[in-house]
């Protein structure tokens, strides 16, 4: 009965979204994916289909907040890695047409295959639509190109579909496709919300922020303010977060400073000046945000109110965990998270691994949240965020949010695993590659500066080449490049920087700054742009 209903989708008679008659058709789907994980990661030879969708599903208006949102697709780049096992197929499907030297760097990268042979194995679709509407959505309301995809992938048998996140709409373009998701089941995503991590948080007794989530109104904001306040007379700040904020983009700063000439006064007036000063006064992590914008936001997803951890010395380390598609919880790395902004709250990038006076603690917590969300049925990658106070020679620790979907830290660490065949050693924390070596790396996606835009893929590696910065397979050190398609119109690409300490990492980062600095506002690349121009023609 499960082969033939889904064998009728190919005839385009699909069930409606999220309806009783798809739920059932992705259950049936998902059944596949153990039988399919085991057949792939026990046998190298094994044929399978990967077909990559990077669409980041998220509220379009908080992605407007990130400076070339549509060029992040190029992330999950990475992934072509995978091109490795001769009998793997990727089907990658971005947006916009993919520049041909990005796609022929990152197959260079590729170690014991020839480039050729993994081109021949890799089918590139694009919509040829730079709209801010999520890719996924996109593609199902292209049924041409959907049934192109569908015959590129071959053997459904044998074929999973990867995501950036699961919303609804992966599920139905699951469903369409005929093959089975690699990823969280849309029905858990309250699970990552800000307001479904508390609950996790408070389920694995881990400690967090003094909070209260599940509020949705002007006047729930204000309610819950007044009673952390209430709560902890000596806040100072506070902060107000969308339920699905990303990158710290939904988040406010309320402060009680102003006022502190209300603070004996009777309930209902501290709620009016709390509720008066958010629509003047509530200080938003994104720039173009307003209040106006902010409520109608909240009204329809929701969020929380917590308190914001004050300290001299702060941290805000991550854990990166798997849930493999037979059910298995692992912690995968830790990092160092790398913040920027008017109150520390963006994500700019990260290091690896994270400070050891602290990485088992961070390693036993994410280890209890990956548990708990293994028995609620999670699958797939997601990273767990900390705040952390030095207090003495410890820590105070607060887990801050639990993030179920690839983020910043899952490309740079899965590029170092894939470029240098080695693993994350969970007992000292250290990355081993398969030559014995360890490896440490810093990874930003905000490599940002005006005179950066204009430059062409082809300018960038001719740079980095020119310098010696790129990655070397033999010493399994140098910088490798990401984001590489938001340079010329943005100004803006991404790094990893793998290096053999933490200073080396760091020293690669900083030469590699410089030498953009140096080559793109003193125009040095003009005289080897001049040459490689003769050089081609002559040839």
């Amino acid at each position: 009965m499960a082969n033939t209903l889904v064998q009728t989708l190919t005839d385009n008679s699909f069930p409606l979204p999220s309806s009783p008659e798809e739920l059932a058709v992705f259950k049936r789907l998902q059944e596949r994916m153990p039988a399919l994980f085991d057949k792939v990661a026990n046998n190298r030879l094994a044929e399978h289909t990967s077909v990559i969708v990077p669409s980041m599903t998220l509220h379009e208006e908080e992605l407007l907040k990130l400076k070339g949102a549509s060029f992040y697709e190029e992330r999950l780049l990475y992934l072509l890695m995978l091109l490795r096992r001769p009998r793997t197929r990727l089907v990658f499907i971005t947006s916009q047409r993919l520049h041909p030297s990005v796609i022929d760097y990152y197959l260079h990268l590729l170690t014991g295959v020839p480039a050729a042979h993994a081109r021949r194995r890799l089918i590139l679709i694009e919509t040829n639509d730079s709209s801010n509407t999520p890719l996924t959505q996109k593609l199902l309301d292209r049924p041409i190109l959907m049934e192109r995809i569908r015959r590129s992938i071959g053997d459904r048998n044998n074929a999973h579909l990867v995501c950036f996140n699961t919303t609804p709409l992966e599920r139905t373009l699951a469903v369409q496709l005929g093959i089975p998701l690699y990823g969280l089941d849309p029905d858990l995503l309250d699970l990552g919300t800000k307001s479904g991590c508390r609950q996790i948080f408070r389920e694995a007794e881990i400690p967090m922020p003094a909070g209260i989530e599940n509020l949705h109104t002007q006047n729930a904001i204000a309610e819950a303010l007044m009673d952390l306040w209430e709560e902890r007379p000596q806040m100072r700040k506070a902060v107000v977060k969308l339920n699905d904020g990303f990158s710290g983009e939904g988040n406010a700063i309320f402060r009680f400073e102003p006022l502190m000439n209300v603070k004996d006064a009777s309930r209902s007036t501290r709620k009016a000046a709390i509720s008066a000063r958010l629509e003047t006064s509530l200080e938003f992590v994104a720039p173009t945000e307003i209040w106006e914008n902010f409520a109608t936001k909240f009204l329809s997803m929701g969020g929380i109110c917590e308190e914001f951890i004050e300290g001299e010395v702060k941290q805000s380390p991550s854990v990166q965990c798997r849930v493999n598609a037979v059910g298995e919880p692992q912690v995968i790395s830790t990092h160092d998270q790398l913040l920027g902004g008017l109150s520390g709250q963006v994500y700019l990038g990260c290091t690896f691994p994270a400070n050891p006076s602290y990485r088992a603690k961070i390693q036993e917590y994410g280890e209890k949240i990956a548990a708990i969300l293994a028995k609620k049925g999670v699958i797939g990658r997601f990273a767990i965020d900390f705040v952390l106070v030095q207090k003495g020679d410890d820590w105070d620790y607060y887990a801050i949010e639990i993030n179920l979907r690839k983020g910043g830290t899952t490309h740079p660490f899965l590029m170092m695993k894939f470029l240098t065949d080695g693993g994350y050693d969970p007992a000292t924390g250290m990355f081993i590659t398969s030559s014995g070596r360890p490896k440490y790396y810093l990874a930003s996606d905000n490599l940002s500066a005006p005179h950066y835009r204009g430059i062409t893929p082809d300018e960038l590696i001719d740079i980095a080449v020119y310098h010696d910065l790129h990655f070397h397979s033999a010493t399994e050190r140098g910088v490798v490049f990401h984001l590489i398609g938001a340079m010329s119109q943005f100004g803006k690409v991404g790094v990893t920087c793998i290096g053999n300490s933490p200073e080396d990492a760091q020293e690669l980062y900083q030469s590699i700054l410089r030498v953009l600095d140096e080559e793109l506002k003193d125009h040095k690349w003009e005289d080897r742009l001049n040459y490689s121009s003769i050089y081609l023609n002559n040839a």
